[in-house]
C-alpha cells in the first residue's frame, strides 16, 4: 500500500450538506461484481457527503471502476482518462479517480501520467476519502493493498439500477484458480466468502424495497465456503459450515415470490447438491452461466482449467437430466497461445453438441504478469484469431436461434423490467432462463416493474422472444 500524504489524513474539508454537496459521477466497466463495487462505492461516499450525479459536466469528482480482463478493456479506459483530462483542464478543482482492477494492475503508473489523483484497487474502497483527502490537498493518493478479509459485508450498496427490480449481491470475492491466461487473480486476489447471515439480510433487505430478483455474484460461486459460529451463520445451534447451495437454498427460502439467480459458476466445482436444490425451489433462476472457454483438451490444460471435454459434458448432462430446461450459457476464447486448426474444430463440435443459449466470446488478448504471458508466445496471427472467432459467432448465432425458436408454443412465467426499446406499448422481462421476452402491455389494467406475468411465446429471434399475455 503507497499512501501520498499519509500525514495530511484529516485534511478533507468539511462537505457542505444538501443541495451544496460535492457530486460525484462514477463510470463502471467489466462485470456485474464491478457493478456491484461501484454501488459499495456510492454507499461509502454518500456516507460522508457527497451526492451521485449522472451528469459529467457538474461532478466534482469523477470515477472509472475499470476492468483489465482484455486489452480492449483497457484501452477504452484510457480513452476515457484522456477525455476527463480535458474536462479538469477547464476546471482545474475537479479529481480523477481509477477504480478496481486496472488501477491494481498499473498502480503508480497511472498517477505518473499526470491525469489521475486517486488510485484504488477493488480492496481499498473504505480509504477512499481518505484517498480524496490527499488528492484535494494536491497529494496524488494511492491504496492498492489487496486483502484476505475484506468483503464489504457491513455496507448497504447504493443501488443504481433504476428500474427497482434485480440487484446484484455480492458474496465473495477473489478467485483461487489462476488460470494461465486471467489476471483476475493478481487484481482481485485469493477467494474469501462473505458471512451468509449479512447475504441473507441483504436479500431480505431488497425484497422489502420491492426488488423481485437478486443475483448471487462471485468469480467462482461454486467455492463460496463459510465456517463461523451460530451469531456468524445464522445457525440455531453450534459452528457450521455453509456451502453455496446451502446459501442458495436460504436466499430463496426468503420468499417465493424472489427469483434469485447466480454467476458464476465453474465446470469442476458445479455440483450435484447444487443441482438438486435448484430443482426443488421454483424461484430459483434455470439458468446457468457455466465458461468453457475450449473445447480441446489440449489447450483446456494449457490454460490451466481444471476440467476436461468429457468432464465439461458430463456436467452438461447433469444439469440437463436434474433441472430440464435450463438455460445454458458460457464463455469462449479464439486463439488462444499454439491452438491449431484441429483445437478449434474441437471448440466448435462442443460448442453443436451442447447446444449454448448464448455465448460471450473474444479473441485471446494476452494479459501482462499471467502464466500464459510469461510461458507461452502469443503466436497465433491476428487474422487467423479473427477468423475463428467470427467462425464462433456464426456457429453461437445459429444455436440461439434454434434454441430461441425451440422456446415457441411454450408459457413462460415473466419478470416485468419495464417498457421494451423497441417502444410501441411493448414491455420486456426475463423469464427464468434468462432469456429475454418482448410483448405488448395489457389493454386493459397495469403491469409495472416487478410484477410477473405468465406471457406464450409466439415468436423469436437470435435474442429474444416475441409472446403474448397468457388470457
Amino acid at each position: 500500500m503507497q499512501l501520498d500524504c499519509q500525514n495530511k489524513m484529516n485534511s478533507l474539508k468539511p462537505i457542505p450538506a444538501g443541495n451544496g454537496a460535492l457530486k460525484v459521477y462514477i463510470e463502471t466497466y467489466g462485470c456485474q461484481m464491478n457493478v456491484n463495487d461501484s454501488e459499495v462505492v456510492l454507499s461509502i461516499l454518500q456516507k460522508n457527503g457527497w451526492r451521485h450525479t449522472g451528469n459529467l459536466e457538474e461532478a466534482d469528482l469523477i470515477l472509472a471502476n475499470t476492468c483489465s480482463i482484455r486489452d480492449n478493456a483497457e484501452q477504452r479506459i484510457r480513452g476515457r482518462i484522456e477525455q476527463f483530462a480535458l474536462r479538469k483542464k477547464k476546471r482545474p478543482d475537479v479529481l480523477v479517480g481509477i477504480l478496481g482492477c486496472m488501477a491494481e494492475r498499473l498502480k503508480e503508473k497511472l498517477l505518473e501520467s499526470g491525469k489521475v489523483d486517486i488510485v484504488a484497487g477493488p480492496d481499498s474502497y473504505r480509504r477512499l476519502p481518505e484517498l480524496i483527502a490527499c488528492a484535494r490537498d494536491g497529494h496524488p493518493g494511492i491504496d492498492t493493498l489487496l486483502s484476505r478479509e475484506e468483503t464489504y459485508a457491513d455496507i448497504s450498496p447504493v443501488r443504481t439500477d433504476r428500474n427497482g427490480v434485480s440487484a446484484f449481491i455480492s458474496i465473495m470475492r477473489g478467485c483461487n484458480k489462476v488460470c494461465s491466461y486471467c489476471v483476475v487473480p493478481y487484481t482481485r486476489g485469493a477467494e474469501r466468502s462473505r458471512e451468509p447471515g449479512s447475504i441473507i439480510r441483504e436479500a431480505c433487505e431488497l425484497f422489502r424495497n420491492g426488488y423481485r430478483e437478486v443475483t448471487l455474484l462471485g468469480q467462482n460461486v461454486d467455492s463460496y465456503r463459510w465456517t463461523g459460529t451460530p451469531e456468524e451463520a445464522d445457525s440455531p445451534a453450534g459452528a457450521e459450515t455453509v456451502d453455496f447451495a446451502d446459501l442458495l437454498e436460504r436466499v430463496a427460502a426468503i420468499d417465493p415470490l424472489l427469483r434469485v439467480r447466480f454467476s458464476t459458476s465453474y465446470p469442476s466445482d458445479i455440483s450435484d447438491k447444487l443441482l438438486r436444490v435448484m430443482a426443488a425451489h421454483e424461484n430459483i433462476c434455470r439458468h446457468i452461466h457455466l465458461p468453457v472457454q475450449s473445447g480441446s483438451d489440449r489447450m483446456l490444460e494449457k490454460m490451466r482449467r481444471k476440467y476436461d471435454r468429457a468432464w465439461y459434458l458430463e456436467r452438461i448432462r447433469a444439469i440437463r437430466d436434474t433441472v430440464p430446461g435450463c438455460g445454458i450459457t458460457t464463455d469462449v476464447i479464439a486463439g488462444f497461445c499454439s491452438e491449431t486448426e484441429e483445437d478449434h474444430r474441437d471448440t466448435l463440435s462442443l460448442m453443436e453438441e451442447v447446444g449454448y443459449d448464448s455465448a460471450f466470446m473474444f479473441q485471446y488478448s494476452e494479459r501482462p504478469g499471467t502464466l500464459a504471458a510469461r510461458q507461452y508466445p502469443d503466436d497465433v496471427p491476428p487474422e487467423v484469431k479473427t477468423r475463428r472467432l467470427n467462425e464462433i459467432i456464426a456457429l453461437q448465432m445459429k444455436k440461439s436461434e434454434e434454441r430461441y425458436a425451440a422456446m415457441v408454443g411454450s408459457v413462460q412465467t415473466v419478470l416485468v423490467e419495464g417498457p421494451s426499446k423497441k417502444g410501441d406499448g411493448q414491455l420486456c422481462g426475463r423469464a427464468s432462463n434468462y432469456m429475454m421476452c418482448v410483448f405488448a402491455a395489457p389493454a386493459s389494467g397495469v403491469l409495472r416493474p416487478g410484477d410477473y406475468v405468465r406471457v406464450r411465446v409466439v415468436g423469436s429471434t437470435p435474442a429474444t422472444l416475441m409472446g403474448e399475455i397468457c388470457r
